[in-house]
């Protein structure tokens, strides 16, 4: 247990405040943050993932932000190389590691210590899956094929999500075995404490209509548009982001920049509801507080008394 690295996670659903919190939680707790949302890991994505600021990100070391372009994808597997990395180098400084995000499988894969096998490198299984996926009805047909597969990664991934669907195909096909069954759980070095952040679904979704708004003030639009003239392709996963689609659809003539908008918050909402399924109020190993109703001082005084505990399950 001496061993043990001591591990701040701080999740919940997007626009609960988690930046302003962590912020705070790392300037008194000698804190440094590595980031657990996938899409703050892409360049010029700023805008539409509500990427901290210059000057937030200032107030605290982060990590595993801005580290590659948006045509590059990160594995699961590389980012928790790297976010593993990070964590060992923050405790060898004296510091406290942050894992911050909403990104529920980037947080899993840390917390259950995940064991996770590099994907099965084959381009032309993966373009002829990828070529099935863009003709009509291909999509259904992949996820016919990974049920008879794997009934269990079937009913985990959401059809819609191509880009991991063709995913665990691939492994499935070259592997022989399950996609399911390719990551071995083990007990994680950490001495963990999960703080989860929530608020009343009314006052969140007020928030995230705000948020929206304020995107669209700050040059969402003109984000977009100058990641598709520097010639990233809409298809590319990352731009697969809530905002991106939606304005590129307007920009496109498709539909209006209201209606736009109105897409943004409402698939916003869908994805806070997906969230949950990762970060559920049911989880006893997580520490869940009202951020619009508990102060930062409240939370850092639990922290603190964590810290000192010598219980690992604290």
């Amino acid at each position: 247990m001496q061993n043990l690295i001591p591990l701040l996670i701080i999740v919940g659903p997007t626009a609960v405040g988690k930046t302003s919190i962590s912020l705070a939680l790392a300037e008194d707790l000698g804190g440094e943050i590595v980031s657990a949302d996938s899409r703050y890991l892409y360049r010029g994505m700023d805008i539409g993932t509500a990427k901290p600021t210059a000057d937030a990100m200032a107030r605290a070391p982060h990590h595993l932000i801005d580290v590659t372009s948006p045509d590059q994808t990160w594995s699961l597997a590389r980012y928790k190389r790297a976010a593993t990395q990070a964590i060992v180098e923050i405790n060898d400084r004296g510091r406290l590691p942050m894992l911050v995000g909403g990104t529920g499988q980037y947080v899993r894969a840390i917390v259950e210590g995940w064991e996770i096998p590099p994907l099965p490198d084959d381009p032309m299984l993966r373009r002829r899956l990828e070529t099935t996926a863009g003709r009509p009805g291909g999509v259904a047909a992949l996820h016919s094929q990974l049920t008879e597969l794997d009934s269990r990664a079937a009913n985990e991934i959401n059809p819609r999500n191509v880009r991991r669907m063709v995913r665990a195909l691939e492994v499935c096909i070259s592997t022989g075995k399950p996609f399911s069954s390719q990551r071995i759980k083990q007990a994680p070095p950490y001495r963990m404490y999960i703080l989860g952040l929530d608020m009343p679904r009314l006052e969140l979704y007020t928030r995230i209509d705000a948020r929206v708004d304020e995107m669209i003030k700050a040059g969402l639009v003109e984000e977009v548009h100058r990641l598709v003239s520097m010639g990233y392709n809409s298809d590319l996963p990352a731009l697969s982001a809530l905002g991106y689609p939606q304005i590129r659809g307007y920009l496109l003539d498709e539909y209006d920049l209201e209606e736009a908008v109105r897409l943004i918050k409402r698939d916003t909402r869908r994805f806070v509801r997906k969230q949950a399924s990762w970060f559920s109020s049911k989880d006893r190993s997580i520490h869940w507080y009202d951020a619009s109703a508990t102060p930062t001082s409240m939370l850092e005084r639990e922290i603190r008394r964590w810290l000192i505990s010598r219980d690992t399950h604290a």
